[in-house]
């Protein structure tokens, strides 16, 4: 199964929505909310910040495997 590659982001700070890819070869650790510039960081548990305010979860999670390594971008 190919997983999917676009998740909408929702900042839980301001509720801002955002449409972005999913990197296939690294997880995700900081995005900067577009909207109110808050830097979101995953959850207690979580692997990435798709896991965490994603409405679909990182490709590694969704093929069952072992999460990627961090990625601070």
């Amino acid at each position: 199964m190919k997983p999917i590659l676009e998740s909408t982001l929702t900042c839980p700070l301001c509720g801002k929505a955002e449409m972005l890819t999913m990197p296939t070869d690294a997880c995700l650790f900081f995005h900067e909310c577009s909207g109110c510039h808050a830097t979101l960081k995953p959850k207690p548990g979580d692997c990435c910040v798709f896991c965490s305010y994603g409405d679909v979860p990182c490709p590694p999670i969704q093929r069952q495997a072992n999460c990627c390594a961090k990625r601070e971008d």
